[in-house]
């Protein structure tokens, strides 16, 4: 599992709050997490411990008014702070309760949470590997060809997991939600790149084209 100090993508540390992208770049710019948790240096990347904070933040936007979380997070910060060197299941020890006048938060749900997507994030890092010899370098799940972007987008495309696991009997239930995970986390930049290769077992029927018609005039 990622180290409670360690830094995340702003990506993976939208998987591990579990929230959008987007939510967490507000989090950001916005100052709701404290400074101290965050580095813009090459890159945007939020303290992995202070994604439980980004949890609680959104998931009790019904219950709390905006003022109300950010007294919270801004109480918790220097706690958070002192336990950034210790493994998580010592943080998990710790006492998260939140006392504001007649208010009482206790965030340890919110830590629960991030502990156990995290451990879901190193899990994925570990069952991905890319090599110049496999696939031009394309992730792929350890000690098979099998393109982790292709089950996560056939996952997003909404296809059965029975349909999924009969296209790749290497993979198990597990594997196919890792694989979302590590997509979610490690987003393509740009246009994806499209294969001219034919899936194995293909056969050529015919080559014949059609040329395009031209317009008249």
């Amino acid at each position: 599992m990622p180290a409670v100090a360690e830094m995340l993508k702003a990506s993976e540390a939208a998987v591990v709050s579990r929230v959008s992208l987007r939510d967490v770049n507000r989090v950001i710019d916005e100052h709701i997490l404290p400074d101290a948790f965050v580095s813009l240096d090459n890159g945007r990347y939020v303290l992995a411990g202070a994604c439980s904070l980004i949890a609680f933040y959104f998931e009790s936007a019904k219950r709390l008014t905006s003022e109300e979380r950010l007294s919270a997070i801004r109480t918790a910060e220097p706690r958070l702070t002192r336990s950034r060197a210790l493994p998580w299941a010592a943080l998990l020890r710790e006492d998260w309760t939140v006392r504001d006048e007649f208010l009482t938060i206790d965030l340890l749900p919110f830590m629960k949470g991030a502990s156990e997507r995290l451990d879901d994030l190193a899990a994925a890092r570990e069952m991905v590997t890319t090599s110049p010899g496999i696939l031009g370098g394309t992730p792929v799940f350890q000690g098979t060809r099998v393109p982790v972007y292709d089950v996560a987008a056939s996952v997003a495309a909404g296809h059965s997991m029975e349909r999924i696991l009969a296209a790749w009997p290497s993979l198990d239930v597990r594997k196919v939600r890792l694989a979302t995970i590590y997509a979610e986390a490690n987003p393509l930049r740009g246009r994806p790149r499209v294969s001219g290769d034919l899936p194995e077992g293909s056969v050529i029927i015919t080559d014949r084209r059609v040329p395009r018609l031209r317009k008249a005039g």
